[in-house]
């Protein structure tokens, strides 16, 4: 665990960070940097053969005033990690003081990650998913599928959860691990499916965090209403849903930089599927009342997440400022 010092950054591991989040306070922070309190210039991406090396920085748009920030995040993202059961995400976040440049804390940015992408799903789900959204569907059981059923029960009534993955023992394995690690009141009914396209078509939210190369939701099998939420598929050429879907839907992104990023949407325009002009906006102008969300009951609406840096310090903040008030004092 972390050990308070003011002469050096302290180290927050995910326990520290888990200790110091939760969903509630979590999309108030990034509803608040997406309004424009932070800033952060193009990701830096480097490619290495099969992998990816990331850098993002952040600040606050008042830099360098008293209380104000600067973060970076570096990670990799390592797709073969899963085959050996590692991470395929991972990487360090560097928290620094805004007004000096101090350096105030080095954080696990594989878990601010989870955190961060989770609860700008469940942000944008806010604005974008049905009020009487009962039914969700988890496509992969990933690491970052317990934290997006989570953050997604908090802003819809969630009845039941059907989870699918590619391998159903590891369904099976998120099944138990929500089950056990549930907070709080007992969780949703949680039903591993093996029939994705039944699965889909009783879905009023399908979140999909995969690294899927090809399209796994398919149009035909959506009802009217369904709010999909794609989180996966990170790069031009992975995909998670098909070309129709992205006709069909009223697209919302998390960032412009989805459109050149992100597998769906960069996909979608690049071969002329879709235009800029079937994008409707990003969680921006959600969060700011630019543009409206959901316009009726039957609309499908599809959100495409790719993460962005002012969700990463907007998260590191809130853990830092929790952190730092309850270790204060100590040595």
């Amino acid at each position: 665990m972390a050990s308070f010092a003011t002469s050096q950054p302290a180290f927050l591991d995910a326990a520290d960070i888990d200790s110091c989040l939760n969903f509630g306070a979590l999309r108030a922070g990034l509803a608040e940097a997406f309004s424009g309190t932070m800033l952060s210039p193009p990701r830096q991406h480097y490619g290495l053969k099969d992998a990816t090396q990331l850098l993002m920085p952040s600040w606050s748009a008042d830099t360098p005033a008293k209380g104000s920030f600067l973060g970076t995040k570096i990670v990799s993202v390592h797709p073969h990690n899963r085959a050996q059961g590692r991470p395929s995400v991972q990487g360090l976040f560097f928290l620094q003081d805004g007004e000096t440049g101090s350096p105030l804390a080095v954080m696990d940015a594989a878990r601010l990650t989870l955190w961060r992408t989770a609860a700008a799903s469940a942000l944008a789900a806010m604005y974008l998913a049905r009020p009487q959204a009962a039914t969700m569907l988890m496509v992969g059981a990933g690491q970052l599928a317990p934290f997006l059923v989570r953050a997604h029960s908090e802003v819809r009534p969630l009845l039941r959860v059907l989870l699918w993955n590619r391998s159903r023992d590891a369904a099976e394995r998120l099944a138990i691990a929500l089950q056990q690690s549930w907070p709080g009141t007992s969780p949703p009914e949680l039903c591993v499916v093996d029939d994705l396209p039944q699965a889909a078509a009783e879905a009023d939210i399908i979140s999909c965090a995969t690294l899927s190369r090809a399209p796994l939701i398919r149009a035909t099998w959506l009802k009217p209403g369904v709010h999909l939420d794609l989180v996966g598929a990170f790069a031009p050429g992975m995909r998670e849903v098909d070309d129709d879907t992205l006709r069909a839907a009223r697209i919302f992104l998390d960032t412009q930089a989805a459109c050149t990023e992100g597998g769906d949407i960069a996909d979608g325009l690049g071969t002329g599927v879709i235009s800029t002009k079937s994008l409707a906006g990003v969680l921006a102008d959600l969060c700011l009342k630019r543009v409206d969300g959901r316009a009726s009951p039957d609309e499908v609406t599809l959100f495409k997440s790719i993460g962005a840096a002012i969700e990463d310090l907007a998260a590191a903040v809130i853990v830092w400022q929790a952190w730092n008030a309850r270790n204060a004092g100590q040595s």
